[in-house]
């Protein structure tokens, strides 16, 4: 009789790539919901804890067994949300640096948040839940450790946040904030910029890669008229 298990976790795993915040999905072989995308998840046994399934189904189903970031999300309990029997699931919002590139199987992509196919059963709602709590917490913690490299330049953490929160950002203001709030730091060398020449620029990194709230109060919202986002 199916499920084997009552409660199942899925994984939100979000990257920047290309200039743009993505979704890791896989694509269903059999029903229901053949041929659609769905979240990479599973059901969690009764000697798991849910973050042990999830890392156990990451690493064996889409070949992902490490996240820079990892939190829960939400819980949906609709009772007909698998068409095959009740299931309870669990989300987690997972994040991936972008300059680490894992290595797929066939089945599995990376999707633009913004122009997603088509999801099986309710991974909809777990996506939407997840950009929503990540947007938030570029706000007023330092949760943008776990999307850029470990060493980077202004420009390139510019490039990660504004495509993680969907607008843009002046480097201006995004390095007044982030060194004010004292959440990233110089490493002491330069980057050569292309043959385009120009000076060289200086290299950064954050100060703590844990999860650090930086301000509680603090409010990031879309720029109004064309102008950059004032943050406090």
């Amino acid at each position: 009789m199916f499920p084997a298990y009552p409660h199942e976790v899925l994984a939100v795993v979000l990257t920047v790539r290309e200039g743009r915040l993505q979704v890791l999905l896989w694509q269903r072989a059999q029903a229901p919901y053949a041929g659609r995308w769905a979240l990479p998840g599973g059901g969690v046994r009764e000697d798991q804890r849910l973050k042990e399934a999830l890392a156990e189904h990451l690493a064996a189903k889409v070949h992902v067994d490490d996240l820079a970031w990892r939190e829960q999300v939400a819980t949906h309990s609709k009772v007909d949300r698998d068409p095959r029997a009740r299931v309870l699931a669990t989300g987690y919002l997972g994040l991936v640096p972008s300059d680490v590139d894992p290595t797929l199987p066939d089945d599995t992509a990376w999707h633009l948040v913004d122009a997603l196919p088509p999801l099986a059963f309710d991974h909809g709602d777990f996506v939407s839940a997840a950009v929503d709590r990540l947007r938030a917490k570029l706000s007023y913690t330092n949760i943008a450790f776990a999307l850029a490299p470990h060493d980077f330049t202004i420009a390139t953490l510019r490039g990660v946040v504004t495509a993680a929160l969907g607008y843009d950002v002046t480097a201006t203001n995004l390095t007044r904030v982030m060194t004010r709030r004292q959440m990233i730091e110089p490493t002491g060398r330069t980057r050569s910029h292309s043959s385009a020449g120009g000076r060289p620029a200086t290299e950064y990194r954050f100060c703590d890669r844990t999860l650090t709230v930086t301000d509680p109060f603090a409010v990031l919202r879309p720029p109004r008229g064309g102008h950059d986002e004032q943050q406090r």
